[in-house]
């Protein structure tokens, strides 16, 4: 089974995306912001695919993608969920490797395709 990480400030975008994956046969680990995603792609080497928000205190997230290829060498495939559709943001992402970019609100069933696609490359 793939392991999910669901990066968002946000208690219920977190809640509310992690219990889809999880409905959808996906384990899942969370963190808050960017610092505590980086703890968990650490302690967890078998992270499969992240799903993450952009804006974060602490650490945003393409600050964390950054991070997560540069210091961890993460080669998880990376996922944005945010309201951001900044087009310099996205070029951000995307040199950060950032494979996709979904805008809120999360609609879990037109997605979960590409997800588990993503969870098991």
């Amino acid at each position: 089974m793939s392991l999910v990480l669901v990066v968002d400030d946000s208690a219920t975008v977190r809640n509310d995306v992690a219990g889809f994956l999880q409905q959808n046969g996906l384990q899942v680990v969370t963190a808050q912001d960017g610092r505590e995603g980086l703890e968990q792609l650490k302690r967890h080497q078998d992270i499969r695919l992240v799903i993450c928000d952009v804006n974060m205190p602490n650490m945003d997230g393409l600050t964390m993608a950054e991070k997560s290829r540069s210091e961890l060498r993460s080669s998880a495939p990376i996922i944005m969920l945010t309201t951001e559709s900044c087009p310099k943001m996205k070029e951000r992402g995307k040199a950060a490797g950032v494979k996709g970019w979904i805008v809120k609100p999360f609609n879990g069933p037109s997605t979960i395709g590409a997800i588990r696609k993503l969870a098991s490359a």
